[in-house]
């Protein structure tokens, strides 16, 4: 979808250029940041700001439409985090280079982003080391 100019510059400034699921900065991807609906349309979710969301290339493509994940520990559908509704620090801490859930809805947004695969892993670990990605 191609969003108005002044929407994505709404969207990029609220999530202070990062990634509002693994926390990534725009500056430091290897493609443009998308806008994400939270909630897909075909869920009926609409391009309200309050449904959409900065999100990576990765996150994205992995997110897709999805609004749920089954719990790899107990395999209950558990939903998403959701960046309007949710603090990102209620859901996940960031120990070292690993984004570490701490919620139902953490565990599952993690597994189903793939955030802590180890090329992930290893490009935070990077950019920690240049002091390019929060360490705390």
């Amino acid at each position: 979808m191609n969003w108005p100019e002044g929407v994505r510059r709404l969207v990029q400034s609220r999530a202070f250029g990062r990634c509002e699921y693994c926390l990534l900065a725009q500056a430091d991807a290897g493609l443009p940041h998308e806008i994400d609906h939270v909630i897909s349309r075909k869920h009926g979710g609409t391009g309200d700001p309050e449904n959409i969301a900065f999100a990576c290339y990765l996150c994205n493509r992995y997110k897709g439409s999805d609004i749920a994940s089954i719990h790899p520990g107990n395999g209950e559908l558990v939903r998403l985090f959701h960046p309007r509704q949710d603090r990102w620090a209620e859901h996940f801490r960031i120990l070292g280079p690993i984004l570490d859930p701490l919620t139902d809805i953490g565990i599952g947004t993690s597994q189903l982003l793939r955030l802590n695969v180890t090329d992930r892993v290893a490009e935070r670990q990077l950019l920690q080391r240049l002091n390019r990605y929060p360490t705390a």
